[in-house]
């Protein structure tokens, strides 16, 4: 039986950060420690077990066979106690780490304004968000909840619709006055168009005639982003045009910052915004309380 003042779950979750963040310093950052004591925790656990984990040197971390295997079962034991948390806590008051994953547009256009309101509501609670526009794994990244924009890939993950946003070109005033307007979508060959970094459902722009036929020109301007907000700001600029959301940029195309662009041969195609968790077993009463606030919450337009 294992000594009772070893916390093997605080373990497995520092060595999973290591191997999943790339190293020590990494892992000591995203969990407030520093560097030596996760050396420290990593070398002790490897005392413990008495294998080594981790082949360390200047340049990387490798795993070794046994760490490998170790963090493989680490990673599903972890999830494991987070379904028992969420088992218990099914009912209870809103307590705990809230662990959100959110693209970058809405988590700071929607998100992060909102979550004053949410913890004002429910003062037990701690939120950790994370902003990227890559599609995490939840099991993995141990997110409760995470926000997809855009079609939702079939998957055993629960959804809760929170709208739609219609797409658009969009370019600035200053872009516009030095390179002239498109007037059709062929005029779009003279111009910079600005794409992702990433993939995506289509690289294609769609376009509907007055006829109803329909066409698509693919981006090749000088420049890509990873994420929407960095899209919108390098629009912003003046460096060329760009296909987002409406209610990423509603308020730019408000003030005149933005102005849309071949709105005539706008197909009126829509992205829809899901909040997405792990079905099966008990919601946990703090991502029940999220769930509800962002359907309560959020309007977009």
């Amino acid at each position: 039986m294992a000594r009772i003042d070893i916390n093997r779950s605080g373990e497995m979750e520092v060595f999973v950060r290591v191997v999943d963040l790339g190293g020590f310093s990494a892992a000591a950052r995203a969990l407030r420690m520093t560097p030596s004591a996760v050396s420290k925790l990593i070398a002790r656990l490897e005392a413990r077990l008495g294998a080594r984990l981790v082949n360390r040197s200047t340049r990387k971390l490798q795993l070794t066979p046994e760490g490998s295997a170790f963090h493989d079962r680490a990673v599903r034991v972890l999830a494991d106690l987070d379904e028992a948390e969420r088992s218990a806590a099914a009912g209870a008051t809103p307590r705990g780490r809230l662990r959100v994953n959110t693209n970058v547009p809405f988590g700071t256009h929607y998100l992060i304004p909102l979550l004053p309101g949410f913890l004002e509501r429910h003062p037990e609670v701690t939120v950790e968000v994370t902003l990227t526009d890559t599609v995490v794994d939840l099991l993995e990244d141990r997110a409760d909840v995470a926000i997809r924009v855009g079609p939702l890939k079939s998957s055993q993950l629960v959804a809760r619709k929170l709208g739609e946003s219609r797409m658009m070109l969009v370019a600035s005033p200053a872009y516009l006055s030095a390179h002239g307007t498109p007037q059709t979508p062929g005029d779009l060959a003279r111009h910079n168009l600005l794409g992702f970094s990433f993939a995506r459902q289509s690289n294609g722009w769609p376009f509907r005639d007055a006829d109803g036929s329909a066409s698509a020109v693919v981006p090749t301007g000088n420049a890509l982003v990873s994420d929407g907000e960095s899209m919108r700001l390098l629009v912003l600029t003046g460096l060329g045009i760009s296909r987002l959301s409406l209610f990423h940029i509603g308020p730019d195309i408000e003030a005149g910052r933005l102005v849309p662009v071949l709105e005539a041969y706008n197909p009126g195609d829509t992205e829809s915004i899901h909040a997405v968790y792990v079905g099966g077993g008990h919601l946990p009463a703090r991502v029940r309380a999220f769930l509800d606030y962002l359907v309560e919450t959020v309007q977009l337009i």
